[in-house]
Order: structure tokens, then C-alpha cells, then sequence
């Protein structure tokens, strides 16, 4: 078209110098109506155009709702293949069910109860348990309880010990370097006292010094009436060659231990029940008898002191 329109105008153009004034007006008027015919054609076509990518456009669209609907369809086709399956086997689950005999469900139904019985019993075990070591936790706490007290008595008494220990340090300082030692030990307080600075060889008889000695002991024990005590008396090896009164060393250092209990009585502050008196003849030395220096040693008085334990054995008996 465009050609044709384009050959038109050349001719025109040729032509104006030897074709009359009608004639070219004429051309000009064809070639006004042929522009503007051409103008509508460029028109449609760019309307076909934008039709042609709208249409494409439709369907790329209806090409892919096609594929999402065979997607769609597939899948509701596996879905019915798998519904179809369940439903086949609830069918034969059910066929088996009803096939089932009385006598097989009447056997189930024995060993639910069975098991409902066993699952009873143990619940019944497991609540019993738990009161069990409820009972076991609280008898626990009870005896931690006790444990403590017993601890707090304990450190107590042996408070109370080695402030005895030190009075009677601080009383009879007078006799240090004289055959006297005091010292604490296994919650005891040990008195022990030469025979250097009680007696003479093979006597039971108290001496001054010594007598002074015992009676200082006894103000202190006098202030601790809670208190036990023990005297013992101890020999060296060497056998007893005195009067006939005496039948050993046994006899000599139970004897000793008597004088010593009642130089003691004598303070009346002091509870006689509280008083022991006992010989270990040359049975419990402390040093060896082989020598001069030990068989001094062993020749002694030992005061044994011993908080009383009433309050701890009831403890223990309690735990």
C-alpha cells in the first residue's frame, strides 16, 4: 500500500508540468483519501494487534488452568484409588469381624478384664508404694531431725567437758610437775594422779598433799552433778609383799580407789551415786614396767569423768 502510495505522488510529481490543473487536483484529492484510508488500516492493524497479545495471553491462561485442571483431576483420581483401597479393607475388616466366632470375643473379652484387673492391682501396689515412702520421708526427716539434736547434745556435752577439764586444770595448778596430769579425750576428762603425791609404797592411806589434791577435785565436781565418776586404781608389776590385809596388787589398788571415793563423799555436794570406785591392779599400765620411771607412772590414780548419757540414748534410741 505503501508503494502504491509513494508511485502515486512520484507520477503526480512528474506530471504537474504537463497535466492540467483538474486532473492534479483530482490526484491530490486520490491521494488525501488514500493516506487517510491508510491511517485506518495502520489503525486496525495495531488494533489486531493488541487483540492478537490479548488472545495469546487468554491462552496461556486456558493452557494453564488446563494443566492445573488435569493435575487436579489426577489427583482426585489417586485419592479415589486410595479411598477405594480403606474402603476395600474396612470391607474386609469387617467381613474378619463379623466372621469372628462368640467364643473368640468372649475370650477377649476375658483377657481385657484380666488386664484391666492386673492394671487395678497395680495402681493399688503403686498408690501403697507411695504411701510407703511417704511414711519412709517423713521418718527420715523425723531421724535428721534427731541426728541434729543428738549432734547439738554431743557438741554440747563436750563443751561442758572442756570447761570441766579447765576448771579442774585451774584447780589443782598447784599440783603441776607433782605426778598430776588432766587431759580431754573420747569426750572423757582423765584425771591422773602419781602415787608419789597420794600414797606411800604399799598404802592405802591418803596423804596431806594429796588429801588437799582430792578435796580441790571434789569442789569442782561438786558444780557438775551431771557428771560421772570414775576412780580407778593401777599398780606397777611388782607383786604386793605387805600385811596380810591385803591379797595383791588387785586388791591394794581397789583399796586405793575406795580412800580416794571417800576423801569425795566427804563434800556433800557430791551425789555418792555418782561415784565408782574400781582396781586394775598392774593390768592397764601406761608406761613400761621394765624401768623405774615407768613403773612410777603406772602406779597411780586415774579419775575418770564421763558426762551422763541419758539424753543421748534416748536420742540413739529414737533414730
Amino acid at each position: 500500500m505503501i508503494k502504491k502510495l509513494s508511485l502515486i505522488a512520484l507520477t503526480i510529481t512528474l506530471c504537474t508540468s504537463c497535466v492540467s490543473k483538474k486532473i492534479y487536483t483530482d490526484l491530490e484529492d486520490k491521494y488525501a483519501n488514500l493516506k487517510k484510508e491508510n491511517r485506518g488500516l495502520n489503525d486496525e492493524v495495531e488494533k489486531l494487534s493488541q487483540q492478537k497479545t490479548s488472545l495469546f495471553n487468554d491462552l496461556n491462561q486456558m493452557a494453564k488452568a488446563y494443566d492445573d485442571a488435569i493435575a487436579e483431576l489426577d489427583k482426585l483420581k489417586s485419592d479415589y484409588a486410595a479411598a477405594k483401597t480403606n474402603l476395600d479393607n474396612l470391607k474386609a475388616s469387617y467381613k474378619a469381624l463379623e466372621e469372628n466366632s462368640s467364643a473368640s470375643i468372649v475370650a477377649n473379652s476375658k483377657k481385657n478384664r484380666e488386664l484391666l484387673a492386673k492394671l487395678e492391682a497395680k495402681e493399688q501396689a503403686l498408690a501403697t508404694e507411695n504411701e510407703r515412702l511417704n511414711t519412709l520421708k517423713k521418718e527420715l526427716e523425723s531421724r535428721s531431725q534427731r541426728v541434729a539434736e543428738l549432734e547439738n547434745v554431743i557438741a554440747s556435752k563436750d563443751a561442758a567437758m572442756r570447761q570441766l577439764k579447765d576448771a579442774i586444770s585451774k584447780a589443782l595448778t598447784n599440783f603441776e610437775g607433782k605426778g598430776l596430769t588432766v587431759e580431754q579425750r573420747n569426750g572423757k576428762v582423765y584425771i591422773s594422779m602419781e602415787n608419789k603425791l597420794l600414797f606411800e609404797s604399799g598404802s592405802w592411806y591418803v596423804g596431806a598433799q594429796g588429801k588437799q589434791a582430792v578435796k580441790q577435785l571434789g569442789d569442782v565436781l561438786a558444780e557438775n552433778p551431771e557428771i560421772s565418776v570414775l576412780i580407778e586404781g593401777h599398780t606397777d608389776n611388782v607383786p604386793y609383799k605387805g600385811n596380810e590385809q591385803l591379797s595383791g596388787n588387785w586388791d591394794l589398788s581397789a583399796k586405793r580407789a575406795t580412800a580416794i571415793v571417800n576423801i569425795l563423799r566427804e563434800n556433800k555436794a557430791i551425789n555418792p551415786e555418782n561415784l565408782t570406785a574400781a582396781g586394775r591392779g598392774e593390768f592397764a599400765p601406761i608406761a613400761s614396767n621394765a624401768t623405774t620411771e615407768g613403773k612410777a607412772k603406772n602406779r597411780r590414780i586415774e579419775v575418770i569423768l564421763t558426762p551422763k548419757l541419758d539424753e543421748i540414748s534416748k536420742l540413739l534410741n529414737e533414730i
